[in-house]
């Protein structure tokens, strides 16, 4: 007892590595342009010396790596049946069909709000905002570029939709992760968040309006001729949204992820091979499973958004991951997140404090750790007893990790989702940042509500 006393930092300690995780991640991205994954190999190594020096033995170490990384297998496995899922679709012509019907359905002027408004609408039948931004946001990033608008603002509206739809979603893990962490009912966990969603979704909406008419001068001749050297190298038909078709069927069957992306890929794959206008072998389509989608078309833009896909676009995404998950368990283990949030929790008073600790933990959870499911799991387990002695109702809590964990993941450039999106969309975090303005709403709407109580739910006395 005596020495895990010894190992233990104070606060002060546990403060000042935190910052400088922060201040050598910050240089290493924002100020030398590096990709995360060095500046989070340095802060680990540096996390590992400082546990030695505090006593704990390389095994102990090393296990808090082990554990940290486990805890990410599901989600490591779903990205590669991703990254072939969107090779397979590109394949088979179903991200060329939408970008062809989009183009008919979707003007310049209104372009922004309508990729919100579908993302959000279609995800909230699916629940995964990576699936979203896998296919639906794909798609409308090809359209977007094609029309000329800047890819930064297209990947703000696809975000923002997929992550209301994630959020809302009674499809969704995070939403089913929070609801069970706080202790509530789905629905009324889903009910309630209704007081900081709406009003961020509205005023989200209205951005991307006044977005959009700033781009009303797409050439329309570049848009005829991208859909010419789309239908002159895929079959565009209705046939091909069967597959975005089945994965509505499996969402609402209550399907999970993965066995859903495993249908869909081999149903993808077989309609590839009964195409009569195109004879691919099961050898070509497993290579592009493997290595992703390659043409050579006329247009460059066509090239550069179908040339992605495969396994292999995953491994830097994976990589990264793996290595925000072994940060995450080290800090764990080592004690440095239990003794900052246990110092958080300590020195609350009211109910509008209650809820903002507990939105900045998340949000601190996101920023140091850069795990999403974690972000609501950290934070609940601190606060829940602080919630309850507030006699705030359990969904006061669910919001609070919602609105502070889950929609800000996506905004961190070494967090799980943020890596995610950039690596989908080919747009860099901190360029698409400025423009999630829903993420960046709804924990501002959720303080506002700790502290003036309007939709704080509380527990009778």
């Amino acid at each position: 007892m005596k020495m895990q006393e010894t190992k233990q930092p104070r606060l002060l300690e546990a403060s000042l590595i935190l910052l400088g995780m922060l201040v050598i991640m910050g240089i290493g991205i924002i100020g030398l342009h590096l990709t995360p994954v060095v500046p989070i190999l340095i802060v680990i190594f540096a996390l590992m010396l400082w546990g030695k020096v505090r006593g704990y033995s390389w095994d102990e170490i090393q296990d808090g790596i082990v554990v940290g990384v486990k805890n990410g297998i599901i989600p490591l496995f779903i990205f590669l049946l991703i990254g072939s899922l969107i090779g397979v679709w590109i394949m088979a012509g179903v991200i060329p069909t939408l970008m062809v019907y989009g183009f008919h359905l979707l003007s310049v002027r209104w372009f922004l709000p309508s990729v919100f408004l579908m993302c959000a609408f279609v995800g909230c039948f699916i629940g995964s905002a990576f699936t979203i931004i896998s296919t639906v946001g794909l798609a409308s990033m090809g359209i977007g570029l094609t029309m000329g608008i800047d890819p930064a603002m297209i990947a703000g509206a696809v975000v923002s939709g997929a992550v209301f739809s994630d959020k809302m979603s009674p499809l969704s893990a995070t939403t089913n992760l929070a609801s069970a962490i706080a202790g509530d009912d789905l629905y009324s966990h889903i009910k309630n968040m209704l007081w900081s969603t709406i009003p961020a979704f509205v005023i989200s909406l209205g951005l991307f309006t006044l977005l959009g008419n700033h781009h009303q001068t797409a050439s329309l001749t570049k848009i005829t001729q991208t859909a010419h050297v789309l239908s002159s190298h895929f079959t565009i038909s209705l046939w091909m949204l069967l597959p975005v078709l089945l994965l509505l069927i499996c969402a609402w069957t209550k399907i999970p992820t993965i066995p859903t992306l495993f249908i869909n890929v081999t149903v993808t794959s077989i309609m590839i091979m009964v195409n009569p206008q195109h004879h691919f072998s099961f050898a070509k389509i497993a290579n592009v499973m493997q290595n992703g989608f390659t043409i050579k078309t006329t247009s460059p833009e066509v090239n550069q958004i179908l040339n992605r896909g495969g396994i292999s676009s995953m491994t830097g995404t994976m990589t990264l991951i793996i290595l925000a998950l072994a940060l995450g368990g080290l800090l764990i283990k080592l004690g440095i997140i239990e003794v900052v949030m246990n110092r958080f929790s300590a020195h609350i008073h009211s109910s509008g404090m209650l809820v903002l600790s507990t939105v900045l933990a998340a949000i601190g959870v996101n920023l140091f750790i850069g795990e999403q499911y974690l972000s609501v799991v950290l934070p609940g387990t601190a606060f829940k007893a602080d919630f309850k002695k507030a006699h705030l109702a359990p969904e006061a809590l669910g919001r609070a990790l919602e609105d502070g964990g889950a929609v800000i993941n996506y905004l961190v450039p070494w967090g799980v989702a943020g890596v995610f999106v950039a690596n989908t969309l080919n747009v860099p975090t901190l360029h698409y940042l400025p423009f999630v303005f829903f993420s960046l709403l709804c924990p501002v709407f959720s303080i506002l509500s700790g502290f003036t109580g309007i939709g704080l739910k509380r527990e009778p006395h």
